[in-house]
């Protein structure tokens, strides 16, 4: 009875692993414990950047919008003031191309769109910067009064230079009283041909409205032509 059961239990260890229906050797359970471990820290290790990556992106889409409204503020101000300097509008509107080759610029996502917003805003920013330092050379951009004395100035002058050069080249007698007679009505003719010249150098927008500067452009105009009369009373009189 003993020796069949010595024989048939090697036969059946023999037959199951022809069969391959051999029980597999038991796996350690601390081994088991640190491959579990090992698994939860990478999961956390990708949950962890997933979210600091979404985190990134919300960052940068909303920067991206405050962006995008600086620039669109700038465009719509820069825009106007190159209508008024008289360039067409078509140039004030990207072409095909430029459209395309901001479309790949910004196909990266939230953070591509914010760098070449803010590339915009630097170029905007240096078109600025380039139309003041052109408005500062201009005299239509200047004060009121400061530009239009170049052109009441001249006018206001040019009688009076007149009669000082008659004066020290015929000294006093007739052509020094007909010179002074000649002009005493002098400045009211320079004021009205700087009132016009203002109108006609200067220009402003249909909704603005010229500032001739009346009361300084008369007294401007003033100035000089009673100077010139007192000087050339006192050189009558002392003759």
């Amino acid at each position: 009875m003993n020796s069949n059961a010595t024989v048939v239990g090697p036969v059946r260890q023999r037959a199951a692993a022809a069969t391959g229906d051999a029980t597999p050797p038991a796996v350690e359970p601390s081994t088991a414990w640190a491959g579990y471990l090992a698994a939860a820290r990478q999961l956390d290790g990708v949950r962890r950047s997933a979210a600091a990556a979404a985190g990134e992106q919300a960052r940068s889409a909303e920067a991206a919008r405050e962006e995008l409204t600086v620039v669109r503020t700038g465009l719509a101000s820069q825009q106007e003031r190159l209508r008024d300097l008289g360039v067409p509008a078509i140039s004030l509107v990207p072409s095909p191309p430029e459209l395309t080759e901001a479309a790949r610029s910004m196909a990266g996502g939230p953070a591509a769109v914010l760098a070449a917003l803010r590339s915009a805003r630097g170029w905007a920013e240096a078109a600025d910067a380039a139309l003041a330092a052109r408005r500062r050379v201009r005299p239509g951009s200047w004060p009121a009064r400061a530009r239009n004395l170049l052109v009441y100035g001249p006018f206001a002058l040019l009688v009076p230079l007149i009669q000082v050069a008659v004066l020290a080249a015929t000294g006093v007698g007739p052509a020094t009283v007909a010179a002074l007679i000649c002009g005493l009505p002098m400045p009211a003719v320079a004021f009205v041909a700087g009132w016009i010249g203002v109108g006609r150098l200067f220009r402003v927008s249909p909704t603005e409205r010229l500032d001739r500067t009346a009361r300084f452009g008369a007294l401007v105009c003033l100035v000089p032509a009673v100077l010139a009369t007192a000087g050339l009373l006192l050189a009558l009189l002392g003759s």
